[in-house]
């Protein structure tokens, strides 16, 4: 029986072990729709919005380190796509995308809906190609897919002409496996063994890179002495509790939580690639301090700070080949004061200003706290609330935090519905502000069609309030940062989730209680203070600050 060239794709894919392809359908690809349809072993999820059908992808890919695929029709539906793709690539996650283009007769004449798509997302992606012959398909989707997750992950994007999918194809010559993570050479590892024994206060800061080492990592801390830090959005790559854990280097990160990092003399980073927020706006480490950096991607390495010691190799079997070199006396550094200092810190049961135009944020926190277990999902979407997340929630377990470095809003949700469908037997928390949950809160119809039952929180405060912060900082004044007092619990109801409104603290626990008792998507409404922007600002303080 002759194949297809849609068919031997999908088929590759299946034999992969791609599950789940998120999309809003498109005439331009609908033999690869048909394809995935008549698998029961795939599920095709259809959403509302094709940059829900992104972060959807890119949740799964980064909960489960595997690639889901995300796919769109031509320039319209691609484009919409771009935020999901953009969010992919400053993430380093796996994701493959498959997009329909004009027929081959048509490409370069700017037929209907015609861009050049591997071009449009050059910069966002690890791999672009359009595919020339319906009998290569496959070959050229087995090299998109082994891109994914080869050096630094990332989206990898392949265009197909729609005349193409429907015509003759034949299964990939061969399947092209992911290049492995280069081991460490014994000469690098024994360089950064000498440099860790003799530093006096030696750190870590973990990245993406170091995701699910939590056993050989916590091993490594203990026996080099290391004070650990996370990067930022990437607090579950460590238990939060461990003694050595320092904090998260995030978003205005507290001067006395970073005094470790400023002070130390040799500053191991592994796996990442050190943005701009986890290094405090290219302030950290500081000069004179000497870094060694540990990548599967030489091109990070050095590319924000000077180097003592570049080192290419998985961070993990690096990790283990530290271990192994490592002195059997006792480190002497003592870091239980700096971790006291974490823990009360991210305490939100702390003492803190009261909030008068509504629940105070570290409120809603606490109650999470109270009511979802540690191995909780939590997706996060940008804005200023989410600082209370970062502060508050502690990450003990791996692959427990989605959030996107990128600072994507509109992100929790979709991201909390790829997770529930990726993991069924999880629980999923999503964190979002009023701002980012109308940019994709539709979504919670996806998530109701589909039986999956993640828990959203919606801070509303009716303000996009990190740009009302910059605003008041910067001109004392705000403009266009207003949101309505939309009923969203009301908008929920109408997607078919379950919704609750709560104005009060004393409400947040029964109100959870209630959702908890609830099938399918649930939401719940908390009706913030709009002065409280942080933990540490309020709006009223900076708008009548000096200038």
């Amino acid at each position: 029986m002759t194949t297809t060239a849609a068919a031997a794709t999908i088929d590759l894919l299946a034999e992969a072990g791609v599950r789940r392809f998120y999309t809003v359908p498109g005439e331009s690809f609908l033999e690869l729709i048909d394809e995935v349809v008549r698998r029961p072993e795939l599920e095709l999820i259809s959403t509302r919005h094709e940059s829900g059908a992104a972060f959807m992808a890119e949740a799964e890919g980064k909960l489960t380190g595997r690639p889901a695929v995300a796919m769109a029709t031509r320039a319209v539906g691609a484009t919409n796509l771009a935020i999901g793709v953009h969010t992919a690539h400053q993430d380093s996650t796996p994701m493959l995308v498959l997009l329909g283009q004009v027929e081959t007769d048509h490409l370069g004449k700017e037929a209907f809906q015609e861009v050049d798509l591997p071009g449009f997302f050059a910069q966002l992606s690890t791999f672009g190609a359009t595919v020339q012959r319906a009998d290569r398909a496959a070959d050229v989707v087995a090299r998109a897919l082994a891109m994914t997750t080869s050096g630094r992950p990332g989206p990898a994007v392949v265009a197909f002409p729609s005349d193409l999918l429907g015509q003759p194809g034949r299964p990939a010559g061969r399947r092209v496996p992911a290049r492995p993570g280069p081991h460490p050479g014994p000469a690098a590892v024994a360089a950064a063994a000498g440099l860790l024994e003799r530093a006096a206060r030696p750190v870590v800061i973990l990245g993406e890179g170091a995701q699910d080492g939590h056993e050989v990592l916590t091993s490594l801390a203990e026996r080099y002495g290391l004070g650990v830090y996370t990067a930022f959005r990437r607090q579950d790559t460590f238990p939060n509790t461990h003694p050595h854990y320092l904090g998260h280097l995030t978003l205005g990160a507290a001067p006395e939580l970073l005094e470790p990092l400023r002070t130390a003399d040799v500053v191991l980073v592994l796996g990442s690639r050190l943005d701009g927020v986890t290094t405090q706006t290219y302030a950290l480490p500081a000069d004179g301090t000497r870094v060694v950096q540990v990548d599967t991607q030489p091109d990070t390495l050095g590319s924000v700070v000077p180097l003592e010691l570049a080192v290419v190799a998985d961070v993990r079997a690096f990790a283990a080949a530290l271990i192994e070199q490592a002195d059997p006396s006792e480190p002497t550094t003592d870091w239980r004061d700096a971790h006291a200092r974490y823990l009360a810190f991210s305490d939100p049961t702390a003492p803190h200003d009261d909030a008068t135009g509504g629940v105070h944020p570290a409120d809603v926190m606490a109650a999470l706290r109270r009511g979802f277990a540690d191995d909780t999902v939590v997706t996060s979407d940008a804005g200023n609330f989410s600082v209370f997340g970062h502060r508050y929630w502690r990450f003990e377990r791996p692959r427990t935090q989605l959030a996107p470095i990128s600072g994507a809003m509109g992100y929790a949700v979709p991201a909390a519905i790829g997770a529930a469908l990726a993991a069924r037997d999880r629980q999923v928390l999503a964190l979002a502000g009023d701002g980012g949950f109308l940019m994709t809160g539709q979504e919670l119809e996806t998530a109701a069609r589909y039986g999956v039952e993640p828990t959203v929180v919606v801070f509303q405060n009716l303000l996009y309030g990190t740009i009302a912060m910059h605003q008041a900082r910067e001109l004392r004044r705000t403009g266009g940062v207003d949101i309505g007092p939309v009923d969203l619990a009301g908008f929920a109801r109408s997607l078919g989730a379950a919704a609750r409104t709560v104005t009060d603290t004393g409400q947040l626990d029964d109100a959870l209680a209630e959702l908890r008792r609830e099938a399918g998507p649930r939401v719940l409404v908390v009706r913030t203070d709009s002065d409280v922007l942080t933990p540490a600002a309020r709006l009223s303080g900076l708008m009548g600050a000096r200038a």
